[in-house]
Order: C-alpha cells, then structure tokens, then sequence
C-alpha cells in the first residue's frame, strides 16, 4: 500500500505529464461537467482553466455535433470511440483546427464509470505535409509532360527562326517586310528562353552540398532587394533565429529559391507594406529516412501583407505558366518547389485575398558531420 507521500508524489507526477504533453485531455466528471483541461487543450480550444472547468462539455462544443457525441459516446455508452481525420475543431476568433479526437470512459478501480476523457491531436502540420508532398507530386508529374512538349516545340521553333533568317538575307535591306522577319526572330529567341526555363524544371541536377548559413544568404537578399524596391515604402524585417548553425545544401539554389520568394513578396505590393522574413526550429516534426536518425525541420517564413491570392487559385500557383502578375512566365513557383524537393523538404503557401501572403519552406536541419 502506497503512503500519502508516495501517493502525493504519483499525482504529482500525473500533473506534470498533463502539462507537458502535446495532446489536449479533457475530461468531464459523472454529471459531464468539465473537471480537467490541460495547457495543451486550452489552446486548442481558445479556453482558459477558469473559463472551462465546471461548464458542461457540450457548451464547450456547441455547434460541433460530432464531438458533442463522441463524448457522449464514451460518458452515457461507456464506450471508446475515435477519429483521426474528419474533425474539425471550431474555436472563437481563430480559423477552424484539424484534429485527431479519442474518447475514452473512465473507471474507478471497483468498475464504476465515473466520466470520460477526450484526448485531441492538432494535426494542421500533419495536413500541411500532407499538401506539400502532394504539390511535389503533382510538380514531378507536371515537369515529365513539360520535357515532352519542350522538346516538341523546340525542333520546329528552330526551323521557324532559320527560316526568318534566310527570308531576311533575300529580302533587300530598306524593306518594310524586314521589320516583321526582326519581329519573327525575337519572338522565336523569346519563346526558346521560356522552354530553355520549362526544362530547367526537368533536367536531373544533385545539389552541390555545402554548409549554408541561411541567416547570411538571406540578409545579403534583403540588401539587394531594399534597393530593388527603392521605389516602394517597404519595411523589411528580419526575424532570424541565431541559434540556428549552417545546414548543408546548395547555396546556389537556396539563394535562387529565397530570391525568388522575397522578391515575389516585395512585388506583391503595390506601394506600402511591409514583408517579414523569420527562421526557426520545428519542435514537432522530424525528417525520417532509411538508416539515417531523424532530424528536426529549419522553417523559413516568407510573409507580405501585399494583394494576396484568391483561394480558388491557391491550387494552381505552382503549375509551370500560371502566374497572378502581369509580367513574368509562371516559373518561379514552380521552381521554388523543384529546389525545395532537391534539398528533401517542403513547401507551403498560405494567402487571403486583400491580406497578404505567407510562404513556409521546411528543410532538413542537416550538418556535415551528419
């Protein structure tokens, strides 16, 4: 039999856990009023300890029918119930949360119920993952269609230009038919850099691995684009972790991939604003490959508060040729996407129309002597 300081020490112990552990637990008593809520369920509910503890449950979850009974599930059946992909958790002032949800009966030691608990999952990176090895996915089969018609186009194209060429050479230098031969051959060399651009996002390419400091690439962007977007009133700030040591990738392509994001957040803006670039450690999510230990994910933030992107075009920014500009090919996402892939990591967007844009890129928190 345990002694009160035992016991003390055990429950103590269990208060702890609660309050460290990244699930949120609820748990209601025999008359279904909230007896416990830890730090992690607060935030997901948007609820305070005092704000929750004593209500009933389902006017913690009012409008939210399908969490109202799978507690009820649990607290009047006396049986386990779950699911780990359809709920969505709605929460005052804050954009819905997808989460994982169980709900459990609780049971004394003699067999009597006595409540039940709710245990929640935030799986919004998990969803956010998810999207982005499907962008991967999508861009890979994309850039195969892309090499296809690239070198279909680029034979007759060829033919096209030498034959303005030769039209140029026998027609006579002052005549007017000379302006339209000019016009043939630019146009000929315009379209050739477009595809040349188009099978770049196809052509095999291991990066030339190195340690890159990305608080050091980043600001050396920052610099450039400042004078880039003189013409703007554009506040750039950085919010770089300087605990965060160099990752091994390309640099080139990293500085191509992080030019290409900020300077797509300064141009988003019309006249004022302001793009924030942050870095950081990912606490919850690691990298796992064959033989290899996990390591964590470095996320690099690129946000504007410029014109947005409309919703209905979120899931097309990063095919080869769409682009929400008036000038520019409808390449640099999709870019962005092949060198993200190139270094094992992940890219996100998320924008609302008329607010601005935020552009996360995960990469594996790798060293040299890794």
């Amino acid at each position: 039999m345990n002694s009160p300081k035992d016991t003390s020490r055990d429950i103590q112990l269990y208060v702890r856990v609660l309050e460290s552990i990244d699930r949120g637990v609820i748990a209601i008593d025999q008359n279904e009023l909230i007896s416990l809520i830890n730090p992690a369920a607060q935030a997901y509910t948007g609820l305070s300890e005092r704000q929750a503890l004593g209500r009933h449950y389902e006017k913690l979850f009012e409008g939210q029918s399908a969490l109202i009974r799978m507690m009820q599930t649990a607290s009047r059946e006396g049986r386990s119930i779950s699911d780990h992909e359809n709920i969505q958790l709605r929460r005052a002032g804050a954009q819905p949360l997808p989460v994982s949800v169980s709900c459990s009966p609780i049971f004394t030691s003699s067999g009597g119920q006595e409540g039940a608990v709710m245990i929640l999952r935030d799986l919004s990176r998990v969803r956010e993952l998810e999207d982005a090895v499907r962008q991967a996915d999508r861009l890979v089969m994309l850039a195969t269609l892309a090499a296809g018609l690239a070198h279909e186009i680029k034979n007759p194209l060829g033919g096209i230009k030498g034959a303005s060429q030769l039209l140029s050479m026998e027609l006579p230098k002052d005549s007017p038919l000379q302006e339209y031969t000019g016009i043939m051959s630019r146009e000929a060399e315009r379209i050739n850099r477009i595809i040349e651009e188009l099978m770049d996002l196809t052509r095999p390419r291991l990066p030339a691995l190195d340690e890159v400091d990305l608080a050091h690439v980043i600001g050396d962007i920052v610099i450039f684009q400042k004078e880039a977007q003189r013409d703007k009133d554009i506040e750039f700030t950085l919010k770089l972790d300087p605990s965060i040591p160099p990752i091994l990738g390309d640099q080139d392509l990293l500085t191509q991939l992080f030019l290409n994001l900020i300077k797509n957040a300064a141009e988003a803006i019309e006249e004022k604003g302001r793009v924030e670039i942050s870095t950081k450690v990912a606490p919850d999510f690691h990298l796992t490959q064959a033989g290899s230990r996990p390591v964590p994910l470095i996320v690099v933030e690129v946000s504007d508060n410029g014109r947005g992107i409309a919703s209905e075009q979120l899931d097309q920014i990063f095919t080869p040729f769409f682009t929400t500009k008036t000038k520019g090919t409808g390449l640099g996402l999709a870019t962005c996407q092949k060198i993200v892939s190139q270094h094992q990591g992940f890219l996100k967007v998320n924008s609302i129309e008329g607010e601005g844009t935020t552009v996360a890129v995960s990469l594996p928190f790798i060293r040299r002597h890794e």
